[in-house]
């Protein structure tokens, strides 16, 4: 149970000029500091400005640089205004993990991280400052994609980027002022009217996603991809090639596998290199507590490793 004393925290994070402060201005529009005493600390100051008229509970201090954001003077602001909840509008320069273990007091419980992302500049930050991107993405319990257009929309969704955060809430919002889910349920990234499949090295991670989830629709279709392999230690005499992915940076580099049927799977080590080709199909099994993906292999061959050995996001 949430003590007494706990203040809850509602955290804004995003790259300058990605729309925080006009999504701080729609949450106080909304009420959301009618009643309660509200601290909105702002780490960045950008082109918009808070809206006046809903700062009547709520006291706003400003953060120039990353070194007066410390313990000690949240618990100073704690004592001299009293606030029940704070926001904190993060400069999306300054690493996540410094607020959540440097800066936060106990009683601080980070309650919501909401990203805000601008889609037309998505691209070019994750290629250029992707760890700093892609925190805000992992670690997000809600991420808004704004200034969208048709296109954008249409290739934000086609990154899949279920991949990165499964448990948030993504939307779209588009420039003609209209929003959207991120998730339709009808996505697929791949053209499933092909003979065979030919899954690309680099989207092995979207591939993977998009089985597990959809498992029904890839019932019975061909493929042809690289894999490293594996023999389960935990189920003996299973086989569960697969790729190792990192989602963000090299801490959260995981092997992603699944289950394989067929001849000749014993004449590969673990971690050897494979090419295979192989009917996909629907069945139970303990390792998925119930019905996944199964991948029946055609045919499977020693291969060169890809020239990324790791798939990235």
């Amino acid at each position: 149970m949430p003590n007494q004393n706990d203040i809850p925290v509602y955290l804004i994070a995003g790259f300058l000029d990605s729309g925080k402060t006009d999504f701080i201005n729609s949450v106080l529009s909304d009420g959301f500091a009618a009643q309660e005493p509200t601290l909105l600390i702002s780490c960045e100051e950008g082109e918009n400005e808070y809206d006046k008229k809903f700062l009547r509970n709520v006291t706003v201090v400003t953060v120039e640089d990353q070194s007066e954001l410390t313990c000690s003077k949240c618990k100073e602001w704690e004592k001299l205004y009293h606030p029940t909840q704070i926001l904190v509008e993060y400069n999306g320069m300054w690493r996540l993990p410094y607020i959540f273990e440097d800066v936060l007091p106990a009683n601080w419980v980070l309650y919501q991280i909401m990203t805000m992302v601008e889609a037309p500049t998505f691209e070019v930050y994750t290629k250029n400052m992707g760890m700093l991107m892609m925190e805000k993405i992992t670690n997000a319990d809600m991420i808004v994609f704004n200034r969208c257009t048709p296109e954008l929309r249409d290739a934000l969704r086609k990154r899949n980027l279920r991949m990165v955060n499964r448990r948030a809430n993504m939307y779209l919002e588009m420039t003609d002022g209209t929003n959207e889910d991120y998730l339709t349920g009808d996505e697929c990234p791949f053209d499933m009217d092909q003979d065979v499949i030919d899954i690309p090295d680099d989207d092995y991670g979207v591939w993977f996603v998009d089985v597990m989830d959809h498992f029904d629709r890839w019932s019975g279709k061909k493929v042809h991809l690289k894999m490293v392999m594996c023999h389960s230690k935990k189920y003996p005499g299973i086989h569960c090639p697969g790729r190792f992915v990192m989602t963000c940076c090299a801490e959260d580099i995981q092997f992603m596998g699944l289950i394989a049927k067929g001849m000749h799977l014993t004449d590969f080590q673990d971690r050897e290199w494979v090419e295979v080709s192989g009917r996909m199909a629907v069945e139970k099994h303990a390792a998925y507590r119930g019905k996944g993906p199964v991948l029946h292999v055609m045919d499977i061959k020693p291969c060169a490793a890809p020239k990324e050995e790791v798939v990235s996001f």
